[in-house]
């Protein structure tokens, strides 16, 4: 039995591509639907969170990460972690994937898929909501999806956003987030809001709505109305409807019902939109996109 690779970071993400990575998680859906399961350890305000993901003909996946908080004053990152990649014909361990790169990577491919499936294929103008390492990966992300596009962001600290476009050359700064809404094919949010942000009545014909920061059930980052005025997809039934609030609060109030959430990636057919359609994608990750990332990583670090 040969020993397992190990991926780094920076060496691996120089194999890596956006597009490539879409087509691997379309490739993963076309399988059977994967089984998964997440575990929590806790210790004051440390976590231990293990994500597990298994699809047959696949492979298997189980995502480590701590939280630790009070790493910050000891200038070390507050999330750690590895992704243990097996083999799905005999088990065995066949890498040893960075967690940073596989979280990377899926997060904004995910939302990537989304809009490449939902967004207007001429759409040029797209706004980021937030300002943080998600909103860097999802400018390269979009950048590759879109190749046209312009980028505008807009962050709660004006500093925030200033620092990225400095750093990233093009970016233009909005200041009023609901005019910049209103000039943008796309808005992407990667917040940690737990109230909306982006508000269904600023929302025009056309547009996209990719829902990306929320991942509690007290965590929200546009209202009901948008939700009502659009046509609403997730990327997984299971790690959305009942757990992330975007979707909970809503539903369990009744401002909209189930059949209003259109479909996910098991049923990427009905994936469409016409035109004039407001869409709604609401990214809620899961263990199966970081197995389906996985993989994409180790396919082409063997390559």
């Amino acid at each position: 039995m040969s020993a397992p690779v190990i991926i780094p970071f920076a060496e691996g993400e120089a194999r890596l591509d956006w597009l490539g990575l879409t087509r691997a998680i379309t490739a993963g859906h076309d399988l059977p639907k994967a089984e998964i399961a997440d575990t929590f350890l806790y210790r004051g305000k440390d976590t231990l969170l293990n994500r597990a993901a298994w699809i047959d003909g696949l492979g298997l996946a189980v995502k480590a990460a701590t939280i630790f908080p009070g790493n910050g004053a000891l200038g070390l990152p507050g999330v750690n972690g590895a992704v243990n990649l097996f083999s799905d014909v005999d088990g065995t361990l066949r890498a040893i994937v960075d967690f940073h790169l596989v979280t990377k990577w899926k997060t904004a491919g995910d939302s990537l898929l989304g809009a490449l499936k939902l967004a207007r294929p001429d759409s040029r103008e797209i706004l980021i909501v937030g300002a943080g390492t998600v909103a860097r990966t999802l400018i390269a992300a979009y950048g590759a999806g879109f190749p046209e596009a312009r980028f505008t962001v807009w962050n709660r600290s004006p500093a925030g956003a200033e620092a990225l476009a400095a750093e990233v050359p093009g970016v233009v700064v909005a200041t009023d987030l609901e005019a910049a809404v209103g000039a943008a094919d796309i808005i992407s949010c990667a917040t940690m809001a737990t109230a909306p942000v982006v508000l269904g009545d600023w929302l025009h014909p056309g547009q996209h709505l990719d829902l990306i920061g929320a991942y509690r059930p007290d965590m929200r980052e546009t209202d009901d109305r948008a939700l009502q005025r659009a046509k609403v997809f997730v990327d997984s039934f299971d790690t959305t409807l009942g757990h992330i609030g975007e979707l909970k609060i809503p539903l369990a109030e009744g401002a909209i019902t189930r059949d209003h959430i259109l479909a996910d990636y098991y049923q990427m057919d009905r994936f469409t939109r016409a035109p004039d359609d407001i869409t709604v994608f609401k990214n809620g990750g899961g263990a199966h996109l970081d197995l389906m990332t996985s993989r994409y990583i180790l396919d082409r670090w063997t390559a």
